[in-house]
């Protein structure tokens, strides 16, 4: 073989080398090429998925009030924020970065799971609480409600059995009478007053002695009175009287009169009677006297 024909062999061979390694050369950039937009769309799906569970975290801290869980999801979601910024700083030609972030990226989402499922569990735990504290309060005010309705019904029973047993004076009679006994036509003629009355039958009254008050009201409504020690309590506080009388009662009808001496001058018109026992007025009346 002459040397012509050696160089064409030579050249030949570098040739086909040489579009070898130009085809792997273009293949390998084409590669590269794909691998690398490859990356980048990855990588701006982490930089989503970082971004969007820096903000879950912010949402997990508004929905509890315990300031050391706070506390953890505030580091957790600093720590977010960190890889977010590492990779946003990243180039897309870096593998080994990318993938490392990516496994980060794992681990966070795992972690915020772990959150999730707590603050879940202590929600419906609250809430249950929260319903059983309002199912309390609701026993509580329907217990409170009915006890304030019994003490209404006790204090109105024992007001009807304390209005029960109250004495009562009926068929008042007043009689202005003259020095003879007789009756008197005009007030100046009058020397004693007779005020006569029932007191009526009342099993559920207290029985024994009694001690009964007579007030007599002038027509301008002073009090005719004895003296002014002549006092008896009525709504806690000291009024005069005109007469006090004792009587036994034994539950059954009995007639009471008092006379009233005239010892002043008494003027015409109309006169009114109230009768009082055991702290209760029990009887009123009125005459008149011209």
């Amino acid at each position: 073989m002459d040397k012509n024909k050696k160089l064409i062999i030579v050249i030949i061979i570098l040739a086909v080398i040489a579009g070898g390694v130009s085809f792997f050369a273009v293949h390998e950039a084409q590669k590269n090429k794909e691998m690398s937009e490859l990356f980048a769309v990855e990588k701006e799906e982490m930089e989503n998925e970082y971004s969007t569970f820096a903000t879950q975290y912010d949402e997990l801290q508004i929905q509890i009030n315990n300031d050391s869980l706070r506390e953890k999801l505030e580091s957790e979601k600093l720590k977010t924020q960190r890889l977010l910024e590492e990779l946003r700083q990243v180039k897309s030609s870096n593998a080994a970065e990318i993938m490392r972030l990516k496994k980060e990226l794992k681990t966070v989402r795992a972690v915020l799971r772990t959150y999730v499922i707590q603050i879940d569990s202590l929600n419906r735990l609250n809430a249950e609480l929260t319903k059983e504290n309002q199912e309390v309060k609701n026993k509580y005010s329907a217990a409170t409600a009915q006890i304030s309705t019994l003490s209404k019904e006790k204090k109105s029973l024992n007001e009807k059995v304390s209005l029960a047993a109250q004495l009562d004076a009926t068929n008042i009679i007043v009689n202005p009478m003259n020095k003879r006994g007789k009756t008197a036509r005009k007030v100046k003629d009058v020397k004693k007053i007779s005020i006569q009355f029932t007191i009526v039958k009342n099993i559920t009254a207290e029985t024994g002695n009694k001690t009964l008050y007579i007030r007599i009201a002038k027509p301008d409504n002073d009090i005719l009175t004895k003296s002014e020690a002549n006092t008896f309590t009525y709504e806690d506080r000291n009024i005069g009287y005109s007469i006090k009388k004792y009587i036994e009662y034994t539950g059954e009808e009995q007639t009471v009169t008092v006379y009233w001496n005239v010892e002043e001058f008494l003027p015409s018109g109309n006169y009114r009677v109230y009768i009082f026992a055991d702290g209760n007025m029990i009887g009123q009346g009125s005459f008149s006297m011209k």
